[in-house]
């Protein structure tokens, strides 16, 4: 017995952490799925009038509807759809009736349209405000001579457009006829990798208990031999 309390001891304590991470892992599943739920329902809500504040934590998504001008000063982002492949995606100033300026992301156009002329024109813009968080370590600094973004900085477009830091997703508009398509909010891009980490725990609970029996085992038939 003395010989199997320890194998024996590391196999109950190395199942109790495998398990407790998986338990972890499936809490905190359960919390992004609710997260994602809130944000969805937030949405898909009825948009209301642009907030004369914005605080970019209550207002984060918040549907608005807004009329208005687009502007011929835009900014250029490089991004990928998955039928189309390289793009560039518009953000542009948007002088509004109530006589405010902020930024909104029209979607997307052809490479191959970067250099087309998009007058000033007037339109009703209904969309989410929100503040991107794209940039990391590996994302390159933004060509802003050569217009050439690889994130959406809030502040550093609003610098550059000479506008709010206020930057509203084009969910749908009246630009009937555009060559500029919208790439609307949505939640698919939130990380929620938590079910994998729970089979991957759990999985390896029940591989460290066939081991731990396995050796078990070994232990008492070298014994008897």
């Amino acid at each position: 017995m003395r010989r199997l309390f320890l194998p024996l001891f590391f196999g109950i304590l190395g199942t109790v952490v495998l398990v407790s991470l998986g338990t972890w892992q499936l809490q905190r599943l359960t919390w992004k799925e609710s997260v994602i739920a809130d944000i969805n329902a937030r949405i898909a809500s009825d948009p209301v009038a642009l907030p004369d504040q914005i605080d970019v934590e209550r207002d984060k998504y918040l549907p608005v509807a807004v009329s208005g001008t687009i502007t011929e000063d835009e900014i250029h982002l490089l991004a990928s759809t998955r039928d189309v492949g390289a793009v560039y995606r518009l953000v542009a100033a948007f002088d509004t009736d109530g006589g405010r300026r902020i930024m909104i992301d029209r979607g997307w156009i052809k490479t191959v349209d970067k250099g087309t002329p998009r007058p000033a024109h007037d339109v009703d813009v209904t969309g989410n405000l929100h503040w991107p968080d794209e940039r990391d370590s590996y994302t390159p600094a933004n060509d802003v001579d050569g217009n050439i973004w690889f994130a959406r900085d809030v502040d550093q477009m609003a610098e550059v457009l000479k506008t709010e830091p206020v930057l509203l997703i084009v969910r749908d508009d009246t630009d009937g006829g555009t060559i500029v398509t919208p790439l609307p909010i949505d939640t698919a891009t939130l990380p929620n990798n938590h079910l994998e980490y729970v089979l991957t725990w759990y999985g390896l609970a029940i591989v460290w208990v066939g081991m731990t029996l396995y050796y078990l085992r070994r232990m008492r038939k070298t014994k008897k031999a």
